[in-house]
């Protein structure tokens, strides 16, 4: 028989947080959350495409509640977390819930967001694997597997040559080993994002000479 290992013992209860099940308000907050840092701004407006066991207990599990704290920028225990989508009202967000009972999809927790703010729009899937644990699978129409347990750069940058080559220098020049990359862009010229799960969670330095980077828009990093 084998064993389970567990890096903590949060991996077992899941984290701190509002709500009844850490799948459906934990994990569905992390991949709101996500959603908007990705995204870089508050949207005009989100299609929340819910799928499987989202789609059937969304209200009453609160993962409408969730997905909509975790795009206000909120985390897993913020106390404002139940009052989400009347602040989402108030901040001038329209939200719309589009449930897929009878659709099937990757894995009993999926949702898919859709914002908008003017012209510029991103689509995102994510899942919600249990003990508040997430996975992207999809941006923009690209399939990806991030798994979010390992530490991970998200870079927002402009779509011009040599980006790529300039972060990785910078990685390498700190010591740090890249374990797997996924590149996306809008259109040619436009908005790109990369996206490195990498061996180090001490990155304080490396994010700083990264921002410095010309053409490059925002950099976040999840340990």
């Amino acid at each position: 028989m084998g064993t389970m290992r567990y890096r903590s013992v949060f991996d077992i209860i899941g984290p701190v947080m509002i709500g009844p099940s850490s799948s459906h308000t934990a994990g569905a907050v992390r991949i709101g959350r996500l959603a908007r840092t990705i995204f870089g701004d508050l949207p005009d407006e989100v299609d929340i495409h819910l799928y499987e066991s989202f789609a059937k207990t969304y209200r009453g599990h609160g993962t409408d509640i969730a997905l909509v704290g975790g795009i206000l920028g909120m985390d897993t225990d913020d106390k404002r977390l139940p009052n989400s989508l009347k602040l989402a009202y108030e901040a001038g967000v329209e939200v719309a819930f589009i449930p897929h009972k009878d659709e099937r999809a990757e894995h009993a927790n999926t949702a898919k967001l859709k914002m908008a703010k003017g012209d510029r729009h991103l689509t995102i899937t994510g899942i919600s694997i249990g003990g508040g644990n997430i996975k992207l699978t999809e941006i923009n129409g690209f399939n990806i597997s991030l798994s979010m347990g390992t530490p991970t750069f998200i870079i927002t940058h402009r779509d011009v040559p040599g980006m790529i080559a300039k972060v990785t220098n910078i990685l390498g020049a700190h010591g740090i080993n890249i374990a797997t990359m996924n590149v996306t862009r809008e259109s040619k010229g436009e908005k790109a994002i990369m996206m490195i799960e990498v061996d180090s969670p001490n990155v304080k330095e490396v994010c700083e000479e990264i921002r410095n980077i010309n053409h490059l828009e925002d950099v976040n990093f999840f340990s």
